[in-house]
């Protein structure tokens, strides 16, 4: 696995500006181990640089990715 997200300038940016880069998420999203067999829950995907989540109801809707060090503060607070 690669370990950094490969980011790219839009199509409509100009050349020689600043401008937002994207990246593409990779696939991989699963569920939880603590989900039960056939119920809708948030799916994770692991990332370079740190782990994104989706609702599995809507998987189409988007993600929300998190920095490695959120993720990881979150997972502490999960687990406590």
């Amino acid at each position: 696995m690669n370990n950094e997200l490969e980011f790219r300038k839009s199509s409509y940016s100009a050349q020689g500006q600043n401008c937002v880069e994207v990246a593409q998420i990779p696939a991989g999203f699963r569920k939880s181990s603590y989900s039960g067999r056939d119920q809708n829950c948030v799916e994770i995907s692991s990332l370079p640089g740190g782990a994104a989540i989706r609702d599995s109801k809507h998987p189409d809707t988007g993600h929300l990715p998190f920095p490695k060090s959120e993720w990881a503060s979150f997972l502490t607070s999960a687990l406590k």
